[in-house]
C-alpha cells in the first residue's frame, strides 16, 4: 500500500492519499480483504453509561512503567486487552468488560504512560511518546503478568498500539480490533504536506509544535480534552460525569510531556528512543498484518480517518470490516459498547 495512508493526525496515522484526506462520514459497507471470521452468539445488548466503575484498579512493574490497570472476568479465562486513546482512557471500555468478562474473558485495561496511575519508575527515563514505545510497554506488560498472547483491540492510540504489536509481535496477539483501520505510520511519512483542508483538522499537532501550544495544554488539559471529545463525537451527548471521570486520568504528572512528545515526533520535531530504531525501521515499511482482525468505524466519527477499502488489503489473515450506525463517534467502544465487544468475541472464533 502506498506511503501516504499514513499520514500525520490526531489518533492516527492512515489518512491514505490526498483523495480520502478529508474526514468522511458514510463510510463503504463492509471493505473486505480476506474470509471473514465467524460469528459468535450475539452479546446482550448494553446501554452506553449503564456502568460507571470498575473493581480496584491493580499495579504491576513493567518495564519502564509501574502500570496501572482494571481487570475484569475469570482469571484462567482467554485474554481480552482493551487499549484507550487520545485524551480518552480506560472507562472508554467501562462497559465493555462486564460483556467479554461474562463470556468468559480475562479482560485487562491498562492506563497507557502518562495517564491515570501508569507512573514511571525511574524521574531519569525520557517520557517518550512515541508509538513503538507505547506498544512495547503493552509487550513488558503482557510478560508481567504472564500473558502469552491476547485478543488485543482498541481505538485512536490504542488502535495504532494493538495494529503495531500485531505487526511486530504477532505471535502475541491472538486478534485485533482496530478502530479506523491500519493506523500504523512513521515520521517520513509524518513529513509529507497534505491539501489545506486536511491539515485543517489536524491543528493540534500544529499548534503542539509551539511553546505556546505545550503551555496551552498544560493549562487547559480538561478544557481542551473536553474540546475533542465534542469536535470527534458530534452526536456523542456525554454528561459531565462521563467526562469528569475520564478527565482525572489527564492529571498524570506526565501527559503532558508524552502527549506533545507524541505529536511533536509524528513530525519529525522529537527524536524518540535508540532502542525502538530497529522497531520503527520495520513500521516504515507499512508491514502487513497476518492475524485475524475486524476493523471498526462509527458512522459519525468527527476524526479524520480513512476508507476501509484503503487499508483493506494491509490485512492478510480472516478479516472483516464493520460499520457501526447510530450516531456513533470515535470513542466508538464507549459509545457503542456492545457492537465492539461483540467484535473482540468474534474475532477470536476459530
Amino acid at each position: 500500500m502506498p506511503e501516504q495512508i499514513s499520514l500525520p493526525r490526531r489518533g492516527f496515522f492512515g489518512a491514505a492519499a490526498a483523495t480520502l484526506a478529508v474526514a468522511q462520514f458514510g463510510l463503504s459497507q463492509a471493505a473486505r480483504a480476506q474470509t471473514a471470521p465467524s460469528k459468535a452468539p450475539p452479546l446482550p445488548s448494553t446501554r452506553p453509561g449503564t456502568h460507571a466503575t470498575f473493581g480496584p484498579i491493580k499495579h504491576v512493574n513493567a518495564g519502564v512503567l509501574n502500570i496501572g490497570y482494571a481487570e475484569a472476568g475469570p482469571a484462567n479465562g482467554p485474554v481480552a486487552l482493551l487499549l484507550h486513546g487520545w485524551p480518552y482512557d480506560i472507562y472508554s471500555f467501562v462497559d465493555v468488560a462486564p460483556l467479554l468478562a461474562a463470556r468468559g474473558y480475562r479482560v485487562i485495561i491498562p492506563y497507557l504512560r502518562g495517564y491515570g496511575s501508569t507512573t514511571f519508575l525511574s524521574a531519569d527515563t525520557i517520557r517518550n511518546g512515541q508509538p513503538s514505545a507505547i506498544a512495547a510497554d503493552m509487550i513488558a506488560l503482557m510478560d508481567a503478568l504472564k500473558i502469552q498472547n491476547a485478543v488485543v483491540a482498541g481505538f485512536d492510540w490504542g488502535a495504532r498500539t494493538a495494529d503495531i504489536m500485531a505487526a511486530i509481535w504477532p505471535d502475541r496477539c491472538r486478534g485485533l480490533v482496530s478502530v479506523s483501520g491500519y493506523l500504523i505510520g512513521s515520521q517520513a511519512a509524518g513529513k509529507q504536506p497534505l491539501p489545506p483542508e486536511a491539515e485543517l483538522q489536524w491543528w493540534y499537532q500544529f499548534y503542539f509544535a509551539t511553546d505556546r501550544g505545550r503551555a496551552g495544554y498544560q493549562k487547559y488539559t480538561h478544557q481542551f480534552a473536553r474540546l475533542i471529545w465534542k469536535l470527534a463525537s458530534p452526536k456523542w451527548n456525554f454528561d459531565d460525569a462521563t467526562f469528569d471521570r475520564s478527565a482525572a486520568a489527564f492529571d498524570n504528572p506526565d501527559h503532558v510531556e508524552i502527549t506533545i512528545h507524541n505529536y511533536r515526533w509524528r513530525q519529525g520535531l522529537a527524536n524518540g528512543e535508540a532502542r525502538f530504531d530497529d522497531i520503527e525501521k520495520r513500521l516504515a515499511t507499512a508491514p502487513t498484518i497476518s492475524v485475524p482482525t475486524i476493523t471498526m468505524e462509527g458512522d459519525a466519527n468527527g476524526a479524520p480517518h480513512p476508507e476501509p477499502s484503503a487499508y483493506a488489503s494491509k490485512f492478510t489473515g480472516r478479516y472483516e470490516h464493520r460499520d457501526v450506525t447510530g450516531g456513533i463517534g470515535h470513542n466508538l467502544p464507549q459509545e457503542a459498547p456492545t457492537a465492539f465487544a461483540q467484535a473482540v468475541v468474534d474475532v477470536d472464533r476459530r
